[in-house]
C-alpha cells in the first residue's frame, strides 16, 4: 500500500447504495470478466489496430496483470498511466483492476514538472508511459526525473517508439503467461483510480474514486442515456486519462459491456471518420471539439452517417446555438453534461431540454439520486446552510459517485468536504422550483475589475449567440490601473471577426451591463486546448497580455 486512501463519506451511506443495488457492488475487473463470459468475441475496442474483442483483451490485461505482479506491484500501490487513447491504456486500466492497485491515468502532453508533482504525492511505485507520441518521449523524460520520485520503482515505456535504457518494455511484459494469474477481489469500496483535475489549485488535484462509485454512481449517469437495452458504443474524443474518459474503461467496458471507439489523437476530421465508419451511439467531446467538427462539416460538405443516439458534451458551459447546430447536423440529441472530477454530475437527459430555457446560466437538468444528490448551499459558511429554489450559491453533491477524498492532501479535504461528505464544488447554480439546476459560474473564477467582480463564463454564454463567433472563451489579463481586464478571445465563424464595439453592443442587447463588456479582443484560427481537451486559457491570457504588451509598446525615435 502506497498513499493512505480514506473514505470521507459515512460508511454506512456508502453501504446502503450496494445494499439498495443502486452500485454494483463488485471490483471494476470482475465487472469486465462477466461481460467477456457472456459474450466472448464481442468487440471491446476499436483503435488504429483495428478490433479487440473482449476474450483478447482479457488475455493482453491478465498477461500484463501477471507481469507487474512480478515487478513486485500489489493491491493498493498506485501506478500512473500516460498513455495516448489505444488498447494499451484499455489493457493498463484492466490489469491495474485484476491486482487490485490503483490507477493514476494522466494525458499525454503534460509536462515533466506536472507529472513528476502527480507521482510523487501519489507516492507512485510505477508508471506506464509512452515511449513517443507526437513528439514526446514520455518514459524517457520521467526516467531523468526518478531522483525526486523516491517511491518509483520501474518505469514501462509503451511503444511505438524504443524503450529508453532503464525501462521496462511494455511489449515484453504482454508476453507473460498469465495462467498462474490470480485475480485479486478488492472491496468495491476501496480505491480503483485517481482523477486528475487542474481546478483552481497552483497543483492538479487528484481525487481518489472507488470501484462502487465508478462502476456506480458514474455508471448510472451512463445508464440514463441507453437506449433498447443495447450494450453503447462510445466514440472518445476526449482522453480516457481524463475525468471525463473515466467513463471509458469503468463505464462503457466495464458496468455496460459496451465498445470503446478510440482516436490516438483528436481531429476533427478523424472524429468525422470515426463517426462514419464505426457508427457510435455516444460521442462524448467538449465544447471545442464540437464546434470543430461542425466547421469541418461546413467546409467539406455533409457527411453519410447513421445518426448516434446522442452527442454527450461536458468540459465547459455549451450554448445553444452550438447545441442547435449540433441536433441539427448529427440528427440526434445533445446532452448537456454538468460534471467535474470531484464529484458532481447532472446532465440535460435525452428528451431534448434546451440550453436556452428562461433562467440565468446554462440548464444542467434534473439531478439523478442515483449519481448524485446537489443542492445549493451558502458560499462561505463551514456549515451546510441550503439556500431556497431560486437563490444562487454554491453547488454541492454527495451521492453514489462521490470520491473517497483528495489524494495526499488534507487541506483539500477540509476546504472542499464537509462532515457528512458532501462536495463542495466552487461553482455556482441555482434550483428551480422544477428541481432543475442551472450553474451560473465559478466561486474563484471571476476577474476582478477595479473591485468589481465579472464572471467570465456570464460573459462567454451571451457572446456565444453572436452570428460571426464560432467560439468564444474570456479571461482576465493584468492591468496596472484596473487590476484586471477582461479579454474576450474569439474564434471567427467564417473568416469575418467582429470588432470589439461590434461584442459590446451585442452585450448590451443582451442585457449585460457595460462593466462585464470586454476591453481586449484575441481573435485565433483556432482556441488551443489543454492535453486534456479543454481550452487553454493559461495560454490564452499569455496571448492577450502579449498583444496588449505589443500595443501599448511605445514607438522607436525617427532617425
Amino acid at each position: 500500500m502506497t498513499v493512505a486512501l480514506h473514505d470521507l463519506l459515512p460508511a454506512g451511506l456508502r453501504r446502503s447504495w450496494a445494499v439498495d443495488g443502486t452500485c454494483p457492488d463488485l471490483d471494476l475487473y470482475s465487472l469486465y470478466r462477466a461481460h467477456q463470459i457472456a459474450d466472448l468475441h464481442r468487440t471491446a475496442v476499436i483503435d488504429a489496430k483495428g478490433e479487440l474483442c473482449y476474450t483478447a483483451l482479457d488475455r493482453k490485461a491478465r498477461c500484463l496483470a501477471a507481469a507487474l505482479a512480478g515487478l513486485g506491484i500489489r493491491a493498493g500501490d498506485v501506478v500512473g498511466i500516460q498513455l495516448p487513447n489505444n488498447r494499451n491504456a484499455v489493457i493498463a486500466d484492466l490489469a491495474l483492476a485484476a491486482l487490485g492497485a490503483v490507477a493514476l491515468p494522466f494525458p499525454v502532453g503534460r509536462g515533466g514538472r506536472e507529472a513528476v508533482s502527480l507521482l510523487a504525492r501519489s507516492e507512485a511505485v510505477a508508471v506506464i508511459a509512452a515511449a513517443e507520441h507526437r513528439g514526446n518521449h514520455h518514459a524517457a523524460d520521467l526516467l531523468t526525473l526518478t531522483d525526486e520520485l523516491p517511491a518509483l520503482r520501474t518505469v514501462i515505456a509503451a511503444g511505438p517508439g524504443s524503450t529508453p535504457e532503464g525501462a521496462v518494455a511494455l511489449s515484453g511484459l504482454l508476453r507473460t503467461d498469465p495462467k498462474t494469474f490470480v485475480p485479486a477481489r478488492p472491496d468495491p469500496d476501496s480505491a480503483a483510480r485517481i482523477l486528475v483535475s487542474s481546478g483552481s489549485e497552483a497543483e492538479p488535484k487528484m481525487v481518489a474514486y472507488s470501484h462502487n462509485a465508478l462502476a456506480g454512481g458514474r455508471g448510472n449517469f451512463l445508464a440514463s442515456l441507453l437506449t433498447g437495452g443495447r450494450p453503447p458504443r462510445c466514440l472518445f474524443l476526449v482522453p480516457l486519462a481524463s475525468a471525463f474518459g473515466s467513463n471509458g474503461t469503468a463505464v462503457a467496458l466495464a458496468r455496460h459491456g459496451g465498445t470503446l471507439v478510440l482516436l490516438d489523437h483528436f481531429t476533427p476530421e478523424a472524429a468525422l471518420e470515426a463517426i462514419t465508419a464505426h457508427e457510435p451511439t455516444h460521442v462524448l467531446g467538449v465544447p471545442t471539439m464540437i464546434r470543430m467538427v461542425l466547421d469541418r462539416i461546413a467546409e467539406s460538405g455533409p457527411r453519410q452517417f447513421t445518426p448516434p443516439t446522442a452527442l454527450v458534451i461536458g468540459g465547459s458551459p455549451l450554448d445553444e446555438a452550438t447545441a442547435a447546430e449540433a441536433r441539427r447536423v448529427f440528427g440526434c440529441p445533445v446532452v448537456n453534461l454538468y460534471g467535474s472530477a470531484d464529484g458532481v454530475n447532472c446532465h440535460t437527459g435525452l428528451a431534448g431540454d434546451s440550453a436556452n430555457s428562461d433562467g440565468p446560466g446554462i440548464l444542467a437538468g434534473h439531478p439523478d439520486l442515483r449519481v448524485a444528490d446537489i443542492r445549493i448551499a451558502a458560499p462561505g459558511t463551514p456549515e451546510l446552510r441550503e439556500l431556497p429554489p431560486g437563490t444562487v450559491g454554491e453547488i454541492v453533491a454527495r451521492g453514489p459517485m462521490t470520491p473517497l477524498c483528495y489524494v495526499a492532501a488534507p487541506d483539500l479535504d477540509a476546504r472542499y468536504r464537509t462532515a457528512e461528505g458532501w462536495v463542495r464544488t466552487g461553482d455556482l447554480g441555482l434550483l428551480q422550483e422544477d428541481g432543475t439546476l442551472r450553474v451560473v459560474g465559478r466561486l474563484k473564477d471571476v476577474v476582478i475589475r477595479g473591485g468589481a467582480n465579472i464572471s467570465p463564463a456570464e460573459v462567454e454564454i451571451e457572446l456565444a449567440g453572436h452570428p460571426l463567433l464560432r467560439d468564444v472563451v474570456c479571461v482576465g489579463i493584468p492591468d496596472p490601473l484596473m487590476g484586471e481586464r477582461l479579454a474576450a478571445c474569439v474564434v471567427p465563424r467564417e473568416g469575418r471577426a467582429p470588432t470589439l464595439e461590434e461584442l459590446c453592443a451585442h452585450l448590451a442587447e443582451r442585457g449585460l451591463e457595460q462593466r462585464k463588456h470586454p476591453e481586449r479582443l484575441l481573435v485565433v484560427d483556432e482556441l488551443p486546448l489543454t492535453p486534456a481537451g479543454k481550452p487553454d486559457r493559461a495560454r490564452l491570457r499569455e496571448r492577450c497580455a502579449a498583444q496588449t504588451a505589443a500595443a501599448e509598446q511605445p514607438l522607436a525615435p525617427a532617425s
